[in-house]
């Protein structure tokens, strides 16, 4: 039999945001063989490793027709060199997209159709299209409480699970979508100085100006592998971690991009995203933030009221214990939104510094309180005098540097090299925030990928302001970046409102 001969690689350094593509010419013999098109799935086979990627097929002469180009998660996934030839083929049916195309038309996924379905999503078999169709079948509450554990059973199960010795592991999570809410290092940092065990898993912005992974990258390492996690937690009792590094749930990720993108939430893959990383990491007790507002992700309480009894329920089915605290989203929490700004934050307030946003404070020790309650370290009602000690006593503070020195070391704030101050156009009374319009001005200037682009609030609802006083603060790296942020400022000038006027 003749030997098939394969293309040569070419990296082209495309990121495609995850998706694995190879780029191939019309000309190509394999492509006229096998009929390939334009997002045909394809078997690329390098001989050591193999993955499916989408086809797209160029005209111009950016690949040869005995060439084939990968986009950098393609290259990455196949581990290629540059020195390999590969073999491209059919990719074989995704078997799985029969269950997606049943409960598109209203049937209902088991465990064992959910099973499949995630097993395929991360082994990358998906294409960008076939995950939207399983987002969209899933999405608003189309998800009933089986199928949700069922979800979160599957997610949990394919992926990578910690354990750890102790009988009480606790964890935190916020659902998002409140700009600067980084009160996680903070409650990590006064339950660990407490004795309590803490491996603190989070995620990295995807669109918002930051994760409360990016604000600690500002400080230390995040990108701890399980055995450096566990040497962390083993000595100080506690990590701040990215979650991405540890390979929990991985499924997860991949379906949030593509949330993400379409701009739908499903109550049913929150829940399952936010509980199978907690189960994964080895948690046993975990307390979830709410924040409720009219420009957050939940704005009615009767909406986060459905998602608090989808997420006890599911815990209890998982044999987790699941606490919910509804909170207050009408404003941005702290003054910084941006990594490099609610790092700053985050120091004020455990340094018991006279700058440290008293909002950010009392929030912070507020859901301390409540897992100190949880974890049974004092009485009901007792929690937060408890937190607020040891923060003001200094032991959070010590602890905090104390992991962050675990992790790979304790580092110093960088800050921007452009600002602008957006001033009061009249006199009165700070009456609105529009936390997603705030949210995408520190985007656009920049955050998170440049640490120290974001907004600073500078005032509250209910301040009295006067013409020309200062609202909110700028910063960017760039002055490109800075112009970009205003050009979007002018023309979206409703994030804060004085008087019930738009200033």
């Amino acid at each position: 039999m003749k030997k098939i001969k394969g293309l040569d690689v070419l990296r082209l350094g495309i990121d495609s945001h995850q998706e694995r593509i190879v780029y191939l010419n019309a000309d190509c013999h394999v492509v006229q063989s096998e009929g390939f098109t334009s997002h045909s799935r394809v078997c690329v086979d390098s001989g050591s490793d193999a993955i499916i990627a989408t086809v797209n097929i160029t005209h111009n002469g950016l690949i040869s027709s005995h060439q084939a180009g990968f986009s950098e998660a393609a290259w990455l996934a196949l581990n290629l060199n540059g020195d390999e030839a590969v073999i491209i083929k059919h990719a074989q049916p995704v078997n799985s997209m029969s269950h997606v195309r049943s409960k598109l038309y209203g049937g209902e996924l088991d465990y064992s159709a959910c099973y499949e379905i995630v097993k395929d999503i991360q082994a990358g078999r998906y294409s960008d299209i076939q995950l939207s169709s399983f987002v969209s079948a899933c999405t608003a509450d189309r998800l009933s409480n089986p199928e949700t554990l069922a979800l979160t059973q599957a997610m949990i199960n394919v992926g990578e699970q910690m354990s750890w010795d102790q009988t009480m592991v606790l964890d935190k999570h916020c659902v998002g979508g409140l700009p600067g809410n980084r009160t996680t290092p903070i409650v990590v940092a006064i339950v660990a100085a407490c004795g309590l065990t803490m491996p603190k898993t989070s995620s990295r912005a995807i669109t918002s100006p930051a994760g409360t992974a990016d604000t600690m990258e500002v400080l230390t390492n995040v990108e701890l592998t399980q055995d450096q996690m566990k040497t962390v937690v083993d000595t100080e009792g506690a990590c701040l971690a990215w979650g991405g590094s540890v390979s929990l749930s991985p499924a997860d990720d991949i379906i949030i991009r593509i949330e993400r993108a379409l701009n739908l939430d499903s109550e049913g893959q929150l829940v399952a995203s936010v509980l199978s990383k907690k189960v994964a990491a080895g948690s046993t007790h975990v307390l979830i933030d709410i924040p409720v507002g009219p420009t957050v992700k939940v704005r009615s309480f009767e909406q986060a009221k459905k998602l608090e009894e989808k997420l006890i329920s599911t815990g209890q089915g998982l044999g987790l214990h699941v606490v919910v605290h509804r909170s207050d989203g009408s404003q941005p929490v702290g003054r910084g939104i941006g990594p490099a700004l609610e790092a700053r934050d985050v120091l004020w307030v455990l340094q018991n510094s006279d700058q440290a946003p008293e909002d950010l404070r009392d929030r912070a020790v507020y859901l301390a309180g409540l897992m100190l309650e949880l974890a049974e370290v004092c009485e009901s009602g007792k929690g937060q005098d408890k937190a607020r000690g040891v923060l003001l006593s200094g032991a959070a503070y010590d602890k905090f540097k104390a992991i962050c020195e675990a992790q790979g070391g304790f580092n110093e704030i960088p800050t921007s090299s452009h600002q602008f101050e957006y001033c009061a156009a009249q006199s009165g009374i700070v009456t609105h925030f529009n936390n997603r319009c705030l949210a995408q001005l520190a985007c656009l200037a920049g955050a998170p990928n440049s640490k120290v682009a974001g907004v600073d609030v500078l005032v509250r609802l209910g301040d009295r302001v006067e013409k020309g006083q200062p609202l909110f603060r700028l910063h960017a790296n760039a002055k490109g970046e800075m112009d970009y942020a205003l050009d979007f400022l002018n023309q979206h000038s409703d994030c804060c409102q004085v008087s019930g006027e738009t200033v």
